[in-house]
């Protein structure tokens, strides 16, 4: 499993505590700070997800760690009936229920303030599940994987976009410059929380990605794991199946 970082080092918060703390104060600012960050290329690899799991034709998806629901918005486009975005950060989840209500959705997307590692949901209950730049905040990462496949139906799909490391050069040394000095530059620059971007950098460094995650989710029970990097390795989308 992944080693412990956490956001903020002298606190007497456990992770997950310091987690919901973080997201909460950058909640008004993520939406645009994480644009310039990731120069939006993000907004492609969400597009990747929401193609993955159209092909299945949910009826009902669950978008956990949904922050201000960027993803839960692009999964309208699979013409599920039923959205639900969880997250454990209020003040994410009030962002995003803004940008929902604008964008008039309320009636097929639902934001609910929940723990990841103890889903409100009964077994075998989601078509879909899916999950973006968020399991590396889950304080127990088998906890957290094990709920997600016990709320998933059987044949259901199980998706997940997050960072990684490129392995070939010259990515592998651009991407180590990028997030070590500039990154959290930016963050510190335009944040409110300073230590907020350098833990995500942090913990994106020590995250098990590739072959490491995906034998990580055949050990909790999942099938058919595939791991596709994207844009040199900066991200990669896993897909999973009960």
């Amino acid at each position: 499993m992944s080693s412990k970082v956490t956001p903020y080092k002298d606190s007497d918060l456990n992770k997950k505590e310091q987690v919901t703390k973080m997201f909460d104060t950058i909640s008004k600012e993520y939406d645009g700070l994480n644009r310039v960050i990731s120069f939006g290329i993000d907004v492609k690899w969400r597009k990747k997800v929401v193609k993955i799991i159209s092909k299945k034709q949910p009826q009902n998806i669950l978008d956990i760690a949904t922050g201000t629901g960027d993803l839960a918005i692009n999964l309208v486009q699979t013409n599920a009936k039923e959205i639900i975005g969880l997250d454990i950060s209020d003040g994410m989840l009030d962002v995003g229920r803004q940008k929902i209500s604008e964008k008039k959705l309320d009636h097929v997307i639902k934001m609910v303030l929940g723990d990841s590692e103890n889903l409100p949901f009964g077994d075998n209950h989601f078509d879909a599940i899916t999950v973006a730049f968020g399991v590396r905040n889950f304080e127990t990462l088998d906890k957290g994987l094990s709920e997600i496949l016990r709320v998933l139906k059987p044949g259901g799909t199980f998706v997940i976009l997050e960072t990684s490391i490129p392995t070939k050069s010259p990515y592998k040394q651009g991407y180590k410059f990028y997030t070590k000095y500039i990154l959290p530059t930016i963050g510190k620059l335009f944040s409110k929380d300073q230590s907020a971007y350098s833990y995500l950098c942090e913990s994106a460094s020590v995250f098990p990605y590739g072959e490491a995650l995906n034998n990580i989710l055949k050990q909790i029970g999942f099938n058919n794991v595939i791991n596709e990097p994207q844009t040199f390795g900066v991200a990669t989308i896993y897909t999973a199946s009960k």
